[in-house]
């Protein structure tokens, strides 16, 4: 729940600032009154949840931060100030304890999550990516009979692209809703570009905020590396509680691909960063009892980079997650059977990874690939390695299963068992998502 207050900031009116100066950059939900008392003290109305900037200032006073301003509240005793501290902390701890978002993260991996996408540097990234900006405007704009006057929601909005995709396909409204401190830049953008009055900047989760009415379409790029990294897409799938019926979701379904690669100048690097740690004598220190710890964790990481196609042995295997009709919890635990049938002999090192996913308009489908054989884009691809390699012949099959287990630090523990058939040899290894190898550097 959210608490709204009545602020009265501790000015005469003639001294105090403009309200529209105080309340510029506060989200347009909190500005909802303004009005002045007969002793001439500056009233008005916000909302203070417990995201909003506060801390205690003298025995009867509470300073809290109101975008770019700050109100000091002066309470009329020690004990009023006490009431309110209570009750402003019990609200907190509500709120925390029934969000689904908090409930399934940590509080630190949370914290570094949003402000790393709350860096301009880091939208700019994103936005730069030519592959996936125009696919995504195409994807909108080549289906604008799905946004004219549509009520649209931007999950995850960022710096509020997408959001402006939406209205330049005729969208009647777009709430465009985001967690990240980039939220007060995508609401300087929505004010430059002179579309208050399409799109409305929605600072918070998901998972918590509330809007006015239901949406015909909702909109977001949810995608992580290997697709479900950042466990994003569960807030994407969340998200369709203000979905109307018959509603629609752009992307549409997300497809991941596997296959068997053989690399073996790729897994000897992997292996020889152990080496490091053999030393005897690394000024006079003896590193060497640390060198299993050290290989253990290295082919824990999943390797982010790209590569050429001809390493694949075997075709593709395919799952299709419909984000239409997957709900959060299916995202909680995802195994992938395989059965691949080589073709071509040599030592199976590990497998390999990427994604794609369709926009389904009323006009056209458009996708968006992350395929080897497509222009790059800053997803890349994924290679696990086997902590064994396989050898297989031409004609024989590798069969086993990937198994994504999601954590609470927003990403997923990999299983990989992989056996060849005909054999009996076998291999596999778990690795951790969130802390991948970034070798294309």
């Amino acid at each position: 729940m959210d608490l709204t207050l009545l602020v009265t900031l501790l000015l005469p009116a003639d001294q105090a600032l403009p309200f529209d100066e105080v309340s510029k950059d506060v989200p347009e939900e909190s500005k909802v009154q303004k009005q002045n008392d007969t002793d001439g003290v500056c009233v008005f109305k916000c909302l203070l949840n417990r995201d909003t900037e506060c801390c205690r200032v003298g025995k009867e006073s509470i300073l809290i931060t109101l975008g770019y301003n700050s109100a000091l509240l002066k309470f009329e005793s020690p004990t009023d100030l006490s009431s309110f501290s209570s009750t402003l902390k019990r609200c907190r701890n509500e709120k925390k304890e029934s969000s689904v978002f908090n409930q399934r993260t940590e509080e630190a991996s949370a914290v570094q999550y949003f402000q790393f996408y709350g860096c301009i540097s880091q939208q700019q990234n994103m936005m730069q990516d030519f592959v996936r900006t125009a696919t995504y405007h195409r994807a909108i704009l080549q289906n604008h009979i799905d946004f004219r006057d549509k009520v649209v929601l931007d999950v995850g909005c960022g710096s509020g692209i997408l959001s402006f995709f939406a209205v330049q396909a005729g969208a009647r409204r777009v709430y465009a809703v985001e967690a990240s401190s980039v939220a007060q830049y995508a609401e300087m953008l929505v004010k430059n570009n002179h579309l208050s009055d399409k799109i409305i900047v929605v600072p918070g989760k998901i998972e918590d905020i509330s809007l006015p009415e239901a949406v015909d379409v909702i909109i977001s790029e949810p995608m992580g590396y290997m697709l479900f990294n950042e466990r994003m897409l569960e807030s994407y799938l969340h998200s369709k509680k203000w979905l109307k019926a018959n509603g629609m979701m752009f992307p549409t379904f997300g497809d991941i691909h596997l296959a068997p690669f053989s690399d073996e100048q790729l897994y000897m690097e992997h292996y020889s960063r152990a080496n490091f740690w053999y030393q005897q004598s690394f000024y006079g220190v003896n590193l060497s009892s640390l060198r299993g710890a050290a290989m253990d964790e290295y082919f824990r990481q999943p390797i982010v980079d790209t590569f050429d196609i001809r390493i694949l042995m075997a075709r593709t295997v395919k799952y299709t997650v419909n984000f239409v009709d997957a709900e959060e919890a299916d995202l909680h635990r995802v195994e992938i059977p395989f059965v691949f049938q080589l073709t071509q002999s040599g030592l199976v090192h590990g497998l390999a990874f990427w994604f794609d996913v369709a926009f389904v308009g009323s006009l056209v489908t458009v996708w968006l690939s992350t395929a080897p054989t497509e222009p790059l884009t800053h997803w890349y691809q994924v290679r696990c390695l086997l902590h064994t390699p396989l050898f297989a012949k031409e004609g024989e099959t590798l069969s086993g299963k990937v198994l994504f287990v999601a954590n609470r630090r927003q990403s997923y523990d990999i299983q990989i068992v992989a056996l060849v058939n005909q054999t009996g040899f076998r291999s596999g290894n778990i690795l951790d998502l969130k802390n991948p190898f970034f070798r294309f550097a």
